[in-house]
């Protein structure tokens, strides 16, 4: 059992940063391995803390029924790193100063969980999976345009718009999410034109959407074709949560997540109500309501391409996996405040940094971000951060309640204990991993761009 010391520089104002290096190969024994780097703050006061790891071993990718195939990820990526990619501009380290990050305030419950995965069902591109209150059945986002219902026996396809998409490596039909009441579903796709559009539907008692009920909420024009986001959830507020990547390219270049004017690097939040003027209503307490600092729709913003958000169903904190640039790979958490539900107004960083390293200059930071809790580096560890929710499921001992998250690029699968200061690896050679979801039953499911739906279960391994 590894040891490892972790220096803890305590100092008003400043980063904690937690380094849990090492290494393991399929089927090694490990604890916390890889490039990840817990980052929190602190008040007061220098020590150096040694941590023990848990005795658990991560399993191997191999499922108890069917086995995903391994090897290099699809070019059907959902965040290719730009071969022209430019190198951060300035500056290396921690950054001097932070806003507090939130911690979730579940208690540290997180042992040594072991898992292993089961085939559940084969679909073509599953980018995502949507509960519909009331309903037992799995509804899996196909990338190609469909929406299919698996209710444990059987495959039924209730949407389809494959004839109006587009369909580059990080375009589609790319989130789904339903009403509280169940009655409605909304999605995110790209247009041909490869503007991002979400839409209403009218959904029937089987699941099924009327495609001649569709009302178009919003759309934003996207000038790349990547960085899309794609995400939509209903929070604990019953509104809708949109997110929106910035634009795409490669750095930010027209400085679009920065700026809380433009839609694009925030994620929105809307009543799908329709108001006056409008097709849907913003919400009173939305930080730029009035118009007069930011666009009405934005909830927050600095991020370059949060892929997938997710709620915590007991703490209501809000887990946000942004995809990052170069080097580094995000995963931030807010929690409510006596300001609001989770995120109001909160900056993340980018295009100023990168993680916690500087990355475009000419962007300020304006002193009160909110970091990410944990980062990793592009190598073995991954490149496109896949994720990611609260474990609060029951069937799974010890895993209550980390952040499960993976990578399309490794194909690893962590639990992030941050309370307790760890990051688990669970399993490797997974095959491009697109999302990470809590399913109808409170369970994970993980899915592979590459067809399979696998639910996370309990081994004895």
């Amino acid at each position: 059992m590894m040891h490892r010391t972790l220096t803890i520089l305590r100092a008003l104002s400043m980063l904690v940063v937690v380094s849990l290096a090492g290494c393991a190969t399929n089927g090694e024994s490990a604890d916390d391995i890889g490039s990840a780097i817990l980052v929190t703050t602190t008040s007061t006061g220098q020590s150096t803390v040694t941590i023990s790891p848990s005795t658990g071993s991560p399993s191997t990718g191999s499922p108890s029924t069917g086995s995903p195939s391994t090897g290099s990820p699809s070019t059907e990526t959902n965040d290719p790193v730009p071969a022209d990619a430019p190198a951060p501009s300035t500056g290396t380290g921690v950054p001097a100063t932070s806003a507090a990050t939130a911690s979730p305030s579940g208690s540290p419950a997180v042992g040594d969980p072991s898992v292993g995965t089961e085939v559940v069902a084969e679909f073509t591109k599953p980018v995502d999976l949507a509960v519909r209150p009331g309903d037992d059945s799995f509804f899996v986002v196909q990338q190609s345009g469909q929406v299919v219902r698996f209710d444990g026996v059987a495959n039924t396809p209730v949407f389809d718009i494959a004839g109006r998409i587009s369909t580059g490596n990080e375009q589609g039909l790319l989130g789904l999410a339903f009403s509280p009441g169940g009655d409605r579903g909304y999605v995110d796709f790209t247009d041909p034109a490869g503007t991002t559009t979400i839409a209403e539907y009218q959904v029937g008692a089987d699941g099924s959407f009327d495609m001649d009920t569709e009302r178009i909420l919003l759309t934003v024009d996207q000038p790349y074709s990547n960085h899309n986001g794609g995400d939509l959830m209903f929070g604990p507020d019953d509104l809708l949560y949109i997110t929106l990547g910035d634009g795409g390219s490669a750095g930010d270049p027209e400085r679009r997540a920065d700026d809380p004017t433009s839609l694009l690097g925030s994620i929105l939040r809307i009543d799908p109500t329709p108001g006056a003027d409008e097709p849907y209503t913003i919400p009173s307490d939305n930080p730029f309501a009035d118009g007069r600092d930011g666009a009405p729709e934005v909830w927050s913003f600095g991020l370059r391409n949060p892929w997938r958000i997710a709620f915590d169903a007991l703490t209501d904190e809000l887990w946000i996996a942004d995809v990052g640039q170069n080097l580094y790979e995000e995963v931030s958490v807010v929690a409510p405040s006596a300001d609001g539900p989770a995120g109001r107004g909160a900056d993340f960083g980018w295009s100023a940094f990168e993680g916690t390293e500087r990355f475009n200059a000419d962007v300020a930071d304006p002193g009160d971000l909110v970091w990410p809790v944990l980062t990793y580096q592009h190598g073995d560890d991954g490149c496109s951060i896949s994720g990611g929710a609260p474990y609060r499921g029951s069937a799974i001992a010890d895993l209550e309640p980390a952040y499960v998250y993976s990578d399309f690029c490794s194909g690893r699968l962590w639990a992030l204990d941050l309370a307790g200061g760890r990051n688990l690896t669970l399993l490797d050679g997974l095959d491009s991993v697109s999302s990470v979801r809590e399913g109808p039953d409170g369970e994970l499911y993980i899915l592979q761009l590459s067809g399979s739906l696998l639910r996370l279960v309990p081994s004895s391994q």
